[in-house]
């Protein structure tokens, strides 16, 4: 793995879940109550982890929750907390959706890394995750670290997940995922908010070309891009014969079962640093991209 901003900060990921989790009790009022009607909002990798979490929260018995990309928040439904997630509290859709909840009387919570940012007029809450901050504009601590700390206000116990994520860290890579031309990543229920957000490292990171599917709708129609040198990447469990299914395409599949879906997609954000690597990209700088979106 080349030396980068992104490598080093993607290596620090099990210590800022731990953290995370030692935070809860302090951030829990903040947090969204059991039985209260819930929307999550974010932008890219944020929403990708509302996703995750609206999922998870639902499964808890918690309450009915939502996730929606900021820039499409349903103003006309009814919610009794909003939870944004926002690790610059800069971006525009977040920093305007917010402003007109509050406005409007609803509740905002928003986890962020800057507690200095126009989101602290924004939203009537916050939770500071400072410590997963990044320098680099890719998002991989920070994103992670949110989720940890929501899993466990939902009551997870993360050793399992943090343990996994040491191993994760470090645990090579099949030779056969970096060299693949194309991959394709599948979730499950709360994994294919994760699944997304693989896919999207790999094309902010490396330019690389990837897809992501529920897995169970791979089978109707996306199966037809895999084939020799390319790949599957799962998280989670796989449905019943899609392992079969993939090895007939001739393509690759990875499907860490034994890893927690979360600390597996550590092993995603190396992968999309290998392959920037191998590129001869620059992770820490992806093109296109600056570390928020801010409009005019």
């Amino acid at each position: 793995m080349s030396a980068s901003l992104t490598t080093a900060e993607i290596a620090t990921q099990p210590d800022c879940w731990v953290r995370a989790a030692q935070l809860v009790p302090n951030a829990a009022g903040a947090l969204p109550r059991r039985g209260e009607r819930v929307a999550v909002i974010g932008c890219g990798t944020s929403w990708f982890m509302a996703q995750s979490y609206a999922v998870l929260r639902e499964q808890a018995g918690h309450g009915l929750t939502d996730a929606f990309a900021a820039s499409a928040y349903p103003f006309g439904r009814g919610y009794d907390r909003v939870l944004a997630l926002t690790r610059s509290g800069t971006t525009t859709e977040v920093l305007r959706a917010c402003t007109r909840l509050r406005d409007a009387g609803v509740p905002v919570t928003a986890v962020t890394a800057d507690p200095g940012t126009p989101v602290r007029q924004a939203a009537d809450e916050l939770v500071v995750l400072d410590f997963a901050d990044e320098r680099s504009v890719v998002q991989t601590r920070f994103a992670t670290t949110a989720l940890a700390l929501l899993r466990a206000h939902l009551g997870d116990d993360l050793t399992g997940a943090v343990a996994d994520a040491r191993t994760a860290v470090t645990a090579d890579l099949p030779a056969a995922l970096p060299a693949a031309e194309q991959t394709t990543f599948l979730g499950t229920g709360w994994t294919y908010g994760l699944a997304q957000e693989a896919a999207l490292k790999m094309r902010e990171a490396a330019g690389a070309w990837t897809e992501s599917y529920p897995a169970m709708e791979y089978r109707h129609g996306p199966i037809s891009i895999t084939g020799p040198g390319r790949a599957v990447w799962a998280f989670g469990g796989l449905p019943d014969g899609l392992a079969d299914a993939i090895a007939a395409t001739g393509g690759a599949l990875e499907a860490r079962q034994d890893l927690d879906p979360l600390a597996d997609l550590i092993r995603a954000q190396r992968l999309a640093v290998e392959v920037a690597a191998r590129r001869g990209l620059d992770p820490d700088r992806p093109r296109h991209l600056t570390r928020s979106v801010v409009l005019g």
